[in-house]
């Protein structure tokens, strides 16, 4: 059985902000877009600053366009009634590349599990529903190199096969920088590779 290459990924375009109140206690909630965990880092940072008299600044995020790293922290609430029912708004969206906090103001009377679980669930969910959410392609990257009595052949293939041309070089050796979907990449790339007078170089993925 063959595995359909998943060539997309969905991601927030800009910052959100949530906020939900229960029994005194203010939830404060905020989605930022993030790329690596130093953006994550910075982002804390700056949010224990902001917001330093809060009791708790609970997280979760996560980084990739396989969704494959994430974490989350409950930051001194009882273990797994912050950060998990956090991560799990994320996993709700099925967003990536972002970092959602939830701050916590205590109001002096306690929630409970299930009562803390709920807001911060529910805090965290109205942050995202507050932001643009975007659906990206994940592209492979790709030079192509030729001598230039081969350049019609090389523009006769990109334009058959629509692909994003991204920079020429007409030298000596002549140069050209595409991007394609990934789903098709192979295929795309065979057809280069089909051509012995062509030499076609894997950039990066992104």
């Amino acid at each position: 059985m063959k595995t359909e290459i998943k060539d997309t990924y969905k991601t927030i375009e800009d910052r959100g902000e949530g906020l939900y109140k229960e029994k005194g206690s203010k939830f404060i909630s905020l989605a930022i877009p993030v790329l690596n965990e130093d953006d994550v880092k910075a982002a804390m940072d700056q949010l224990k600053k902001d917001y330093h008299d809060a009791r708790h600044h609970c997280y979760a995020f996560c980084i990739g366009k396989d969704y494959s790293f994430f974490r989350f922290g409950d930051d001194g609430e009882p273990s797994g009634t912050a950060g998990r029912p956090i991560y799990n708004q994320i996993l709700s969206k099925e967003v990536t590349n972002v970092l959602l906090v939830v701050i916590r103001y205590f109001g002096g009377t306690k929630l409970g599990a299930s009562g803390l679980a709920n807001a911060y669930k529910t805090a965290a969910r109205e942050a995202l529903e507050n932001v643009n959410i975007l659906q990206k392609q994940i592209q492979n990257f790709y030079e192509i190199v030729y001598d230039y009595p081969e350049t019609s052949e090389v523009m006769k293939l990109a334009k058959d096969e629509n692909i994003n041309v991204i920079s020429q070089d007409f030298e000596i050796k002549c140069k050209m920088t595409i991007s394609v979907q990934k789903r098709y990449a192979e295929k795309i790339a065979g057809r280069f590779r089909a051509n012995n007078k062509l030499e076609i170089n894997y950039l990066k993925t992104e």
